[in-house]
């Protein structure tokens, strides 16, 4: 039988019924059950998207069906320690993101994981460039005609995000605080941010590339800079905020599989963690795959554990440094 990817219910509760088995007794024919990916946010969102795209053929070069879970709610928090506390066995493991490793430990006083001790990381997957757009009726198309223009009306532009302490409120801070102006940082409920700029509600929002491209190519939204380093393949021909007048911004967002840590923090028997990251990082760097990650507007990548921790505690600072201008606290 084909390997496949599943949604968690109702073939969860069956598949992972019986006890789980000795960890010690699992790694030799690693995997021989369904493997479950906890996707801490709701069904459509842009982490759901990238699990679409990414455990079909995981699936398939394990050898083994894939239940994604998506646990949505909380910030995240409450998906990401459903894997935490779960056996460290290579059967559960967490799509991660910037929010639930780098952002969350700063907006909850209570936070019910370690950030830094709880997780044994594979790779990182992906990087997702942040996307300046603006209400096609607001007479600006460049990030100096932006600046200009709030400068010249301060206070009378809405820059919407996708709900406070979300990244793209994060990243509309920082723009701000790096370009001197003056805007009213308006929250909606996720997708409602973008809403708001298309009837012009809002007038400029910064969000994920694979949230507005669609927007953007049915001319609803006008994009005028891209938040990463380097340019996205998606998007060629915009300029980078850098680029247009803002040197060090960087607005990206990024995903990445981990596993429990467990109590011990020592995580899974080498064996079956090579086993699993070999075959993760085979299919991040597969031609399909990134092909279809840039599709849908983000760039496939895959990383050194190493290195994948570096990035975490670099985004760690970044948002430090975002969350505290913005004077949030989520509880």
């Amino acid at each position: 039988m084909r390997p496949t990817v599943r949604n968690a219910a109702p073939v969860l509760a069956a598949a992972f019924a019986c006890a789980l088995p000795l960890v010690a007794a699992a790694q030799g024919n690693y995997p021989n059950r369904p493997i479950r990916v906890i996707v801490p946010f709701g069904t459509g969102s842009v982490t759901d998207v990238i699990a679409r795209v990414t455990m079909p053929p995981l699936a398939e070069a394990l050898g083994q069906t894939i239940i994604v879970d998506n646990r949505p709610g909380g910030g995240g928090n409450p998906g990401t320690d459903l894997g935490v506390k779960a056996v460290p066995d290579g059967y559960t493991l967490i799509l991660s993101s910037a929010s639930t490793l780098a952002v969350n430990g700063f907006l909850f006083s209570n936070m019910p994981y370690d950030m830094a001790t709880a997780f044994s990381p594979i790779t990182q997957i992906n990087s997702v460039t942040n996307v300046l757009v603006v209400s096609p009726s607001l007479p600006v198309k460049s990030v100096p005609e932006l600046i200009a223009h709030a400068k010249a009306n301060p206070g009378k532009l809405n820059m919407s995000n996708a709900g406070s302490g979300f990244q793209s409120h994060l990243a509309g801070v920082l723009f701000t605080h790096m370009t001197g102006i003056n805007v009213q940082h308006v929250p909606y409920k996720g997708g409602a941010s973008l809403v708001a700029v298309i009837g012009n509600e809002a007038q400029v929002t910064i969000a994920p590339m694979p949230a507005v491209i669609g927007h953007v190519r049915a001319g609803k939204l006008r994009a005028i800079a891209t938040g990463g380093e380097k340019r996205s393949g998606a998007t060629p021909t915009l300029p980078t905020i850098i680029e247009a007048g803002v040197p060090g911004y960087v607005s990206t967002g990024w995903m990445g599989l981990m596993l429990p840590a467990g109590p011990s923090r020592a995580g899974p028997p080498k064996p079956l963690y090579e086993r699993l990251r070999t075959a993760v990082v085979k299919v991040v760097d597969d031609p399909v795959t990134r092909e279809q990650m840039e599709r849908q507007g983000g760039e496939a990548m895959s990383s050194t554990p190493e290195a994948f921790l570096q990035l975490i505690r670099e985004e760690y600072k970044r948002f430090q440094i975002a969350i505290g201008l913005a004077g949030l606290k989520v509880d």
